[in-house]
């Protein structure tokens, strides 16, 4: 790994706290990602499944960690099985995870290697009375593909069809929405890596210049500072492709006078960060350019300090449009008939900003989180409000991840990196 790992302790308060909130006589299961295939022998960079990461620290295919809390052995109550390591995966890969480097990573002091699993878990199922999947139940999962988790979960009940069914994933949406210290730690590196990436493309950005060579601009920096690169598909955006929201082909050229807009960020050991910031391609924005952008700059402070112990995402996101729909008709882009029309399911803000203002960040990075929950301290979201005009062939937003506090103001990760006009313009012509 090119990271630095966290303490095993916190993976194993991880733990504690889940085990706690399984029923009596439960076992939970939790399986790598798959490496997944391209086409030939080609495949994708290994990406960890973000459970069994978050409870163990281990980041490597084909592992399976089992917790039964219940277990007549105690050696059994926390069981992790890796992939054993042979000379010939040494040569062609790389050696794989020790049992004594799993164990110092994960804190787990019972290593199996993979090849016994069924045997471990077969007696193990004697034991227990109910087996805890572990489903995907984000609310914005749309996934198609089979995962090594869905074929899991098809040949344990074939196996074991007298077994009763829990779900890890609710208990998962509740723990992994609030960030132990040593988390945050990690997400403000991936924040400072974003930062270094943002101020290198400020003085490379001038008319001219191709979406795509920004992007390689940030890469670049990203990954000379120990990330394996995006944490997401990047957006660069110049001119009227801000108004797409999911641009991300990058494969125009950045004329003079328009704005481009970058939602881009870093990972860093597994944790995400999450930042846009539209800038002016001349390196000056016009007058109305720069009135549009204080708009959205005021509406993401406003909402920032919103961000606090007790609220509701949802009512958060109705205050937040009632400060949009005043910044929008201070621009003119809404009128007093436009307000006479609209209706709680389409309100009129809708039409110039037609996303959600945050969303929870961390190991993913639209994270987990349940969203009829109050908001607690240590938790992180994002803030991004923006006004897109395609009418006037540009669209500003902002985006920052912020930490929530048990009092006070919330801790903004990106605090340092520039936002405000004068900032932007003066670094851009230095």
């Amino acid at each position: 790994m090119r990271y630095r790992p966290i303490s095993s302790s916190v993976y194993q308060a991880n733990r504690k706290r889940f085990a706690q909130q399984l029923k009596a006589q439960s076992l939970a299961i939790f399986n790598s990602n798959d490496i997944y295939p391209i086409s030939a022998d080609s495949t994708l960079p290994f990406q960890q499944h973000r459970d069994i990461f978050y409870l163990s620290g281990i980041d490597q295919e084909e592992s399976i960690l089992v917790l039964f809390p219940d277990a007549i052995e105690k050696k059994h109550r926390e069981v992790l099985f890796i992939r054993e390591t042979n000379a010939h995966i040494a040569v062609w890969e790389g050696a794989k995870l020790s049992k004594a480097a799993a164990r110092e990573l994960s804190g787990i002091e019972t290593i199996y290697w993979l090849d016994e699993f069924e045997q471990i878990f077969q007696a193990l199922s004697t034991q227990c009375d109910c087996f805890y999947f572990n489903t995907n139940e984000h609310y914005r999962q749309a996934v198609e593909t089979e995962t090594r988790e869905d074929r899991f979960i098809k040949w344990c009940k074939k196996k074991y069809p007298a077994h009763k069914v829990g779900k890890s994933n609710p208990l998962l949406q509740q723990l992994r929405a609030v960030k132990a210290p040593e988390e945050i730690a990690q997400m403000q590196q991936a924040c400072s890596i974003t930062e270094k990436g943002f101020r290198r493309i400020l003085n490379f950005i001038k008319p001219g210049v191709w979406e795509y060579e920004i992007e390689a601009e940030y890469a670049h920096e990203f990954i000379r500072h120990q990330s394996k690169g995006f944490a997401y598909t990047p957006i660069i955006a110049s001119g009227q492709n801000a108004n797409v929201l999911h641009y991300t082909e990058n494969n125009k050229q950045c004329k003079e006078g328009a704005l481009v807009l970058m939602d881009v960020a870093a990972e860093y050991g597994n944790y995400s960060s999450d930042m846009t910031r539209t800038v002016p391609v001349s390196g000056k924005f016009t007058a109305r350019q720069k009135a549009v952008y204080q708009a959205v700059l005021k509406v993401k402070k406003e909402a920032t300090q919103l961000l606090i112990p007790g609220t509701l995402w949802k009512e958060f996101h109705i205050e937040v449009g009632k400060i949009m729909t005043s910044e929008l008709v201070q621009l003119g882009l809404l009128d007093k008939a436009d307000l006479q029309n609209e209706t709680p399911e389409k309100p009129a803000y809708k039409k110039y900003f037609m996303h959600g203002t945050a969303h929870h960040i961390g190991l993913d990075t639209h994270d987990y989180g349940l969203l009829h929950l109050p908001m607690e301290a240590q938790m992180v979201f994002t803030v991004e409000p923006g006004i897109y005009i395609p009418e006037e062939g540009f669209g500003i937003r902002l985006e920052d991840d912020v930490v929530i506090q048990a009092k006070g103001a919330p801790l903004n990760l990106m605090g340092t990196i520039p936002i405000e006009v004068e900032e932007i313009e003066s670094l851009m012509n230095t």
